[in-house]
């Protein structure tokens, strides 16, 4: 099952273009919120991991609507494999699905951080 989570920072922003993606990918269920990715509460977030059964996918537009921090992303990224859950990053054509995707992951977050790429 593939689950989509949309996030925006501020009630001015649109979800419009995450959810088409999200939608676009077949995403069987969508949780979406308005909320600053650096506040640690993030309900719809939080209700869309606790959905997520082994085998199924969490899907993202962006890499910076999962985590806003290095640490973060990793943190929740290696939870989710070991829970035998994926992720998908649509813009950032990661899918931890494939020895791949996952590679690339490990590979590319690092740099972002850099801003390097």
């Amino acid at each position: 099952m593939k689950i989509g989570y949309a996030r925006v920072s501020t009630d001015d922003q649109k979800l419009d273009v995450q959810i088409d993606a999200l939608e676009k990918e077949e995403c069987d269920q969508i949780y979406s919120e308005k909320v600053s990715g650096a506040r640690q509460e993030r309900v719809e977030l939080q209700k869309a991991i606790s959905y997520l059964r082994d085998g199924d996918t969490l899907v993202v537009w962006k890499l910076d609507r999962l985590g806003r921090t290095l640490k973060q992303l990793i943190e929740l990224v290696e939870g989710f494999k070991d829970k035998g859950i994926h992720f998908k990053s649509v813009k950032d054509a990661i899918d931890t699905s494939t020895p791949t995707g996952n590679f690339f992951f490990m590979l590319w977050v690092p740099l972002l951080s850099l801003n390097v790429v």
